[in-house]
C-alpha cells in the first residue's frame, strides 16, 4: 500500500524527464536560433543554432542582456523600447515579426528575421524570440531586382528610341518652318530697297509661332515623363527610416562608425511611394558613410522630427570632411559629384523624388565638422483639410 504512491510519483516523474528530453532535443536540432530573455531583457537561454548565427557560445551570452546581439542604435534603444512595452503594452516586434538587423561577435552585422513570443510564469514574463539569417535571401531578392532592372533599362532604351523618333518627326515641321520664315526675311532684308515693314513683321510672327509650337511639343513631353504613375500609400516615416538605414548598414563593422538613430515619436503618417523614399534615405545614408573615408572621428546621426506647416523631416548628417565650396554650389545638379567614382545622379534624383512628393531636400555644413543633408515631407491631411493628429 504504500508502495502506490512512491510507483506513481516515479511513473510521473519519468514522464516528466521523457517530455523534457524531447523539448530539449527539439530545441537543440531547431534551425532557427532561439533566445529567451527575463523582463529585464536577460538571457536565460541560447540554443546551439543561436550559437552559429551570432558566433558566441551560451556560456559567453547567458546572465548578459540581449542587445549584445545588436548592433548601434538598437542596441542603445533596446531597453526603452522594452519598458515602454511593460509599460503602455505597444509593441514593435513581440507578436508581430519583422526583419532586423544582427550582430555577430565578430563584430559584423547581417539581416535577420525576427518573430518573439511572450509567456508568464509565477507573475514572471519570459520573453522568446526566434531569428533567422535571411542574408542569403536577401542576396537573391538582390539578384532578382537586379534582374528586373536590367530588363526594365532595356524597356527603357527601347522606349527612348521610339520617343526620339517620334519627337525628331514631331519637332521636324515647326523648326523647318521657322528657317524658312528666318531665311525670307533675311533675304527681304538684304535685297536693296525692297524692305516692306508689315511683310517683315508677318515673317517674323509667324517664325515666333512655329517656336511656340516646338516649345509646346516640348512642354507635353515633360508632363507625360512628369505624369509617370506611382503607388502611394500610408506610410510610417520612422518605420521607413529604420528600414532603409538598416539595408544600408548592413555589413558596416560598427567598431568603425558609431551611429545613432533618433526618431522622434508621434509622427503623424505621410502619404509616399514607400520604395522611392526608402531608396532616397538609403541614398543619403551610404553617402554619408562613404564621408566618413578618412576622418578621424567618424560618427554619422540618423534622425527624424516634425516641422511647422504640416511637415516632417528627415536628417542624415556625417562627420567628414564636409563639401567643397565648387561641389556645394552645384551639389543636386546631374553629373556632379563629389566621389571620385561617382556619377553624380543620386542626389539628382533623389532631390526629384522628394520634390515630387511635395517636399524639399537640401544639404547643410554643420558647425563643427561635415555635412547634414535634410529632407522634408508634408504629412497627411484629414478629410476637411486640417493636419493629421
Amino acid at each position: 500500500m504504500n508502495d502506490a504512491p512512491t510507483n506513481r510519483q516515479r511513473a510521473a516523474e519519468e514522464a516528466l524527464r521523457e517530455r523534457e528530453s524531447r523539448l530539449r532535443s527539439i530545441i537543440e536540432t531547431a534551425p532557427d536560433a532561439i533566445v529567451t530573455v527575463d523582463e529585464n531583457a536577460v538571457i536565460e537561454f541560447f540554443s546551439p543554432a543561436a550559437e552559429r548565427l551570432f558566433g558566441f557560445s551560451a556560456a559567453e551570452v547567458i546572465g548578459q542582456k540581449i542587445n549584445i546581439l545588436m548592433p548601434k542604435p538598437e542596441r542603445d534603444r533596446h531597453d526603452q523600447y522594452l519598458a515602454r512595452y511593460l509599460r503602455t503594452g505597444k509593441s514593435q516586434i513581440i507578436g508581430i515579426g519583422r526583419e532586423v538587423t544582427g550582430r555577430r561577435k565578430d563584430g559584423t552585422t547581417f539581416p535577420m528575421e525576427l518573430a518573439v513570443g511572450e509567456a508568464r510564469f509565477n507573475n514572471h514574463r519570459i520573453f522568446t524570440g526566434f531569428a533567422r539569417d535571411v542574408s542569403a535571401r536577401r542576396a537573391a531578392a538582390a539578384q532578382a531586382r537586379m534582374l528586373q532592372d536590367e530588363l526594365r533599362h532595356v524597356w527603357r532604351l527601347s522606349a527612348m528610341a521610339e520617343l526620339a523618333s517620334a519627337l525628331a518627326h514631331e519637332l521636324n515641321q515647326p523648326l523647318t518652318a521657322v528657317i524658312n520664315y528666318v531665311q525670307a526675311a533675311r533675304r527681304m532684308l538684304d535685297s536693296a530697297g525692297g524692305q516692306d515693314p508689315a511683310r517683315l513683321i508677318e515673317i517674323m510672327d509667324k517664325a515666333a509661332t512655329q517656336t511656340q509650337r516646338a516649345g509646346a511639343i516640348i512642354q507635353r513631353l515633360r508632363q507625360f515623363i512628369e505624369k509617370g504613375e506611382t503607388e502611394r500609400t500610408e506610410e510610417d516615416l520612422n518605420e521607413i527610416v529604420e528600414e532603409a538605414s538598416a539595408l544600408a548598414l548592413t555589413g558596416v563593422d560598427e567598431t568603425e562608425i558609431a551611429v545613432t538613430m533618433t526618431l522622434a515619436e508621434g509622427l503623424p503618417p505621410v502619404i509616399i511611394d514607400r520604395i522611392q523614399i526608402q531608396q532616397v534615405i538609403l541614398n543619403l545614408v551610404r553617402n554619408g558613410i562613404e564621408a566618413l573615408d578618412g576622418a578621424g572621428r567618424r560618427a554619422l546621426d540618423i534622425q527624424t522630427g516634425g516641422l511647422a506647416d504640416g511637415l516632417v523631416e528627415v536628417a542624415v548628417r556625417d562627420s567628414g570632411a564636409g563639401l567643397p565650396e565648387a561641389i556645394a554650389a552645384h551639389l543636386f545638379e546631374p553629373f556632379v559629384s563629389g566621389k571620385p567614382q561617382g556619377m553624380g545622379i543620386g542626389l539628382s534624383i533623389s532631390r526629384s523624388i522628394v520634390e515630387g512628393h511635395g517636399g524639399k531636400l537640401w544639404a547643410e555644413a554643420n558647425p563643427d565638422r561635415g555635412t547634414t543633408f535634410r529632407f522634408c515631407l508634408p504629412i497627411k491631411q484629414s478629410a476637411d483639410g486640417d493636419d493629421h493628429g
